[in-house]
């Protein structure tokens, strides 16, 4: 039985739904926040979720599938717990990206956007998570796992299917599940936000530069010229 049969979560979930249309001077532009939220009660985005959605906005289920098969981020089918996303962009991919791939595949029996039997680990290659500076990355529902390597990252697919406890190389200080993930997306706080280092020597590297030489960005308050002026200067 679909969870959207149920009384009780529907009626839940009208309520958080009502709270996500709100914020929106559109009910409408409300639908991704919306995904977010019925993925977060199931896992992934099914066609009575899908119905959800269309209701709550009152739009057609051809508009809201529309959207949903156009995110990567909306799955259409169960996921695993842990979403563990392999960037094989450029710099990732040159760094060791595409082997750590492949590692995982054979370590977990699965290719690209399967799930493991016990449900616990889908796998799929990303694109760019925009931490080129921590190639390569392994992202766990949607958090950070800096300079990966093959055997690292077999250790934390282990380690998440045995349910030990795995700490993001950066953010909050325990890592989340993908429903649990969803519903942060969704727009309703788990309280980790402020949680851990948000970014890492290799990110502020320029701004340590900048402060070695008492540099300082121009006064937007400034005439365009002005700003020019400066910046030629220092340059000179």
């Amino acid at each position: 039985m679909s969870v959207f049969s149920d009384e009780t979560t529907r009626a839940r979930l009208e309520v958080d739904a009502k709270e996500i249309i709100a914020r929106y001077p559109r009910e409408r532009s409300a639908l991704l926040p919306l995904l977010h939220l019925v993925q977060a009660e199931e896992g992934y985005v099914s066609a009575d979720g899908i119905a959800f959605c269309a209701e709550q906005l009152g739009i057609t289920t051809a508009e809201v599938t529309a959207v949903a098969t156009f995110y990567t981020m909306y799955k259409r089918r169960p996921t695993g717990e842990y979403h563990v996303g392999v960037c094989t962009n450029t710099l990732c991919a040159v760094m060791g990206g595409d082997e750590i791939f492949a590692a995982l595949k054979e370590h977990l029996g699965i290719g690209n956007d399967e799930t493991t039997e016990d449900g616990k680990v889908s796998l799929e290659h990303v694109e760019c998570n925009a931490a080129c500076d921590f190639a390569p990355v392994v992202m766990v529902n949607w958090e950070f796992f800096d300079n990966q390597t093959p055997d690292s990252a077999k250790s934390l697919v282990d380690d998440l299917r045995l349910g030990r406890d795995v700490k993001p190389t950066r953010g909050p200080d325990r890592l989340c599940t993908w429903k649990q993930a969803s519903r942060v997306l969704a727009g309703f706080s788990d309280g980790l936000a402020t949680q851990g280092a948000q970014a890492g020597a290799p990110s502020l590297a320029g701004l340590d530069v900048a402060r070695r030489n008492g540099w300082t960005a121009p006064d937007p308050a400034r005439p365009a010229a002005e700003r020019a002026d400066d910046v030629e200067g220092d340059a000179k």
